[in-house]
């Protein structure tokens, strides 16, 4: 009997999304056979989720109508159709997933989305590493993509273009599994990415006057992955009344390439990706975490459309119902490509100003929160919480088409949580008042937000 496969194996299935909880136990001990029998309990929730909604951030508004069955036939198996409509366009879409194909470890995911200005079609196929001591895993993934790109300074747009995206890639790793309380993953693959662009459409809302160069990325890779094996369990941090699987061991992971025209590609530049994270207890009753990564080109003898960023998260808890956290996050980017704008907003975190509202090369987002769990169950299909929070942000530097630096914006506001306990959509409905604070004239002086989250 081994603890650590048991305890991997409930945050395997806690992450199926059909299932609120998920607990695996030993149970009895047969000496003479040397077995262990194990209890597995799962509890899950209604996986048909039919419903229209109503979204707004930023000073814009979101309406969605579809229908989503989590456990489609009791197969495991994700269903989704629905119509969506957004401050950039508007479109259907299907998507299908199963993560046990044939009832293996293999899996495959599809989408197809007709948009307003275009569509998206994606699959993947794939054998993921399972567990951490899982030996090997491959995949591929496609995706080809058509739409009209926006772009935004001081929550207006002030340029539109046509993109068209295509994206395949083949990966594979090996591990010898779990070694000394850490996995070790040797990666490699190919991928290749082209970006082509065009003016806008003649009945489009903007005209193009600044167009991206066509950009095509042909490279093989490779990498290496560390993960320690450090989870822990706790309540009432991120989800209202689940069982939250916390990480906090340390990770990083390093992937190096290189396209040419000899692979296929329109330049000759190294491709690098590196990054890490980590989790751990601050005194008894906080908790830190940590997450840095660098993305980017190396062409030139220069650094081209990079992006170096760097999260930090504090929870300090008072109690089972209160607690108090604190992020940091910032973001530089260096010589980016202009179809990577670096923005902040409404819908970035930056909650009583409208979406897309400072532009730059560089940014940073301070926010505080104050969380209530109440014991709150109405119906017992949500449970309540709420929270009251201030925000801290803005950019730096310079970028096409930005206006001058704003300084720094500040906010402050409150909100309900209410935490889906009955769905398999598992997210948690935001409804805030959001306040900015020492604003200009032209901005409103309350924002509403409306939102489904992941979090709290």
């Amino acid at each position: 009997y081994s603890t650590q496969r048991a305890e991997e194996t409930a945050r395997i299935l806690r992450d199926k999304r059909y299932l609120y909880d998920a607990v695996v136990e030993p149970t009895s001990y047969d000496a003479e056979t040397n077995t262990v029998d194990v209890t597995v309990h799962v509890r899950d929730v209604w996986s048909l989720s039919p419903g229209v909604g109503v979204g707004r951030s930023g000073g814009e508004n979101k309406t969605k109508a579809r229908i989503v069955d989590e456990n489609f036939l009791g197969r495991g198996e994700y269903l989704a159709v629905g119509y969506s409509s957004s401050v950039d366009r508007s479109g259907v879409s299907f998507d299908f997933r199963d993560q046990n194909m044939f009832q293996s470890w293999w899996g495959v995911d599809a989408g197809y989305n007709i948009n307003s200005d275009g569509s998206v079609v994606n699959l993947a196929v794939g054998k993921p590493f399972v567990s951490l001591d899982s030996h090997w895993g491959a995949g591929m993934n496609a995706i080809t993509r058509d739409q009209i790109t926006p772009m935004y300074d001081l929550g207006e747009k002030t340029n539109e273009f046509r993109q068209n995206d295509d994206y395949f890639a083949v990966n594979g790793g090996w591990s010898r599994g779990l070694s000394n309380g850490w996995a070790t993953r040797w990666l490699a693959g190919y991928r290749f990415d082209r970006s082509v662009f065009a003016d806008a459409d003649s009945d489009a809302e903007l005209e193009t006057v600044l167009l991206p160069e066509d950009r095509t990325l042909s490279y093989p890779w490779m990498g290496v992955e560390l993960i320690q094996d450090r989870f822990e369990t706790t309540r009432n941090q991120d989800q209202i009344g689940r069982t939250e699987d916390v990480f906090l061991g340390k990770s990083v992971r390093l992937e190096l390439g290189w396209t040419a025209s000899a692979f296929g590609g329109d330049r000759s530049a190294g491709i690098f990706s590196l990054g890490g994270r980590m989790g751990d207890y601050v005194g008894q009753r906080g908790l830190m975490f940590l997450e840095s990564s660098w993305n980017g080109r190396l062409e030139s003898g220069s650094v081209a459309d990079s992006l170096l960023s760097t999260d930090a998260s504090y929870y300090l808890r008072f109690n089972e119902k209160n607690v108090f956290t604190a992020s940091v996050q910032g973001q530089h980017g260096f010589d980016l490509d202009l179809d990577h704008q670096l923005l902040l907003g409404g819908d970035t975190g930056l909650r009583g100003y409208p979406l897309r509202y400072q532009n730059g090369d560089t940014r940073a987002l301070i926010s505080v929160e104050e969380r209530y769990f109440t014991d709150w169950f109405p119906f017992r299909l949500v449970r309540v919480g709420g929270a009251v929070f201030a925000d801290v942000g803005r950019t730096w530097g310079t970028a096409p088409l930005a206006s001058e630096p704003q300084g720094w914006l500040t906010d402050v506001g409150f909100g309900l949580r209410l935490g889906n306990a009955r769905s398999g959509l598992g997210n948690v409905l935001h409804m805030d008042l959001a306040f900015p604070i020492g604003a200009s004239s032209d901005i409103s002086s309350m924002q509403v937000l409306l939102e489904a989250h992941k979090t709290f």
